[in-house]
């Protein structure tokens, strides 16, 4: 675990809590599809070990800043403080949503935090990004822009054009590929051998003569300073940085209704049930980031076992508060179906 870099023991606490509250969110996501068979329609993708890469970035922004993710999205938004009661509730597809009902799992949005949007098409959000940076170069207020993406889009033509056209103009943008070690069921480095060349995949910046910086992301310190680095580079107007940021993405590609009698914490992941990798599997499960910042914590003195306990009853009782708003809200009425469709 890297130092703290000066980041206030306060703060560092902080930080573990977000990646708690997002892990016991989309455990609540997850459980919903057995506990409430039929809440949830479609598909939804958790980022359950991603925390740490998460919060280690979104945490070195500041207002007026603005995110951009893909459809394993939920935990941006509740590090920039979104409401998670609201949050469950779009998941649900209820009126009470973030985006009232219209976006669900994999299209959340809340542009009061600065998180502008999310899609289910593989690299859509790095153009979306780019242009987002170039808007704010030209509001000329010193905003930066974050946008993740999986290491799949880092074969699209949109990655290619978008860090092409950010690095000649210098646009205030931090393009942060968070690799998870699959794209589906698919094995990245099986998918480097044929279609993504480049190892680590970091190194497509040198293309683009933009720095390219590879970082642990099961470390949000680690994170923290690389994406700080990065953000104070755009924000002095020297252009883009790539990170590609490390993690091993704990649960399926994706969830959807579970059979009856099947058990909650199922390990439905491809390392096992495509590549029967049990030992594999079962060290990222010890590797887990959150554990492993709350032992960084304690020893250091920044978290009492006392203070972790309270974070994580506090966020169990928060997240069943959420699903508890969300069953309970209402679904749009059906002529609500046309009020944002225009032609």
């Amino acid at each position: 675990m890297s130092g703290a870099n000066g980041i206030p023991a306060e703060r560092l606490v902080e930080l573990y809590s977000q990646m708690v509250r997002i892990r016991e969110f989309e455990e609540r996501v997850k459980r919903t599809f057995a506990e409430h068979p039929g809440v949830i329609r479609g598909h939804t993708h958790l980022a359950d070990g991603a925390e740490a890469s998460i919060v280690g970035s979104v945490g070195a922004i500041r207002d007026g800043d603005q995110v951009f993710a893909t459809y394993r999205c939920h935990g941006y938004p509740i590090a920039l403080g979104s409401d998670t009661a609201a949050m469950m509730a779009e998941i649900y597809g209820r009126a009470g949503g973030i985006c009232k009902g219209y976006g669900g799992s994999m299209h959340l949005a809340d542009p009061a935090r600065g998180f502008l949007g999310t899609s289910g098409i593989v690299g859509q959000n790095i153009p979306q990004g780019t242009g987002a940076a170039y808007a704010a170069q030209l509001r000329g207020r010193g905003e930066v822009v974050l946008t993740f993406f999986g290491d799949g889009a880092s074969k699209q033509g949109a990655f290619h054009e978008s860090l092409n056209i950010a690095a000649v103009w210098k646009l205030p943008v931090v393009f942060i590929m968070e690799n998870n070690s699959f794209s589906a069921t698919v094995r990245t480095e099986q998918e480097d051998a044929n279609a993504a060349a480049g190892e680590p995949l970091s190194m497509k910046a040198k293309a683009y003569s933009i720095p390219g910086v590879t970082v642990d992301g099961s470390d949000p310190l680690a994170v923290h300073e690389a994406v700080a680095t990065a953000v104070d580079r755009a924000r002095a107007g020297e252009g883009p940085t790539l990170i590609e940021s490390l993690v091993y993405r704990l649960s399926a590609h994706g969830n959807s209704i579970a059979p009856p009698g099947v058990p909650l914490h199922y390990p439905e992941h491809e390392a096992i049930s495509k590549y029967g990798a049990v030992e594999e599997y079962e060290a990222a499960k010890r590797g887990d980031p959150i554990p492993r910042f709350r032992a960084h914590l304690v020893e250091t003195g920044a978290l009492t076992a006392e203070r972790a306990a309270e974070i994580a009853q506090a966020a169990q009782a928060e997240m069943q508060h959420a699903v508890d708003f969300g069953l309970e809200s209402p679904f749009p009425e059906p002529h609500e179906a046309l009020t944002y469709v225009y032609a």
